[in-house]
């Protein structure tokens, strides 16, 4: 079994940051990639940033130059900078290992304006 549990988000004024963890347990071997997904009050689960075993991280358009993620072992991070209202939602940690997925509980940001 694995586990993802998130950790880091709250209430936060536009324009600060926060950064957001997740450590994985459990039956680890192959990671093939990591990543944080986020879902606001529309249905759609939508990428926010990944980063593979050693290889790129990518981003996505709207969070470019503002966000950063990282990883050391099995824990990543989001720094989350120059937060904007529309930045909030639910944000779900999210690892394909051995060509499976694991998701995280998910932990709630709030901006306000």
């Amino acid at each position: 079994q694995v586990q993802l549990v998130e950790s880091g988000g709250g209430l936060v004024q536009a324009g600060g940051s926060l950064r957001l963890s997740c450590a994985m347990s459990g039956s680890i071997s192959s990671i093939n990639r990591m990543g944080w997904y986020r879902q606001g009050p529309g249905p759609q689960r939508e990428l926010v940033a990944t980063i593979t075993t050693g290889g790129p991280t990518n981003y996505a358009d709207s969070v470019k130059d503002r966000f950063i993620i990282s990883r050391n072992k099995n824990t990543v991070y989001l720094q989350m900078n120059s937060l904007e209202p529309e930045d909030t939602a639910v944000y779900y940690c999210h690892a394909l290992i051995l060509y499976m997925n694991y998701w995280g509980q998910g932990t709630q940001v709030t901006v306000s304006s």
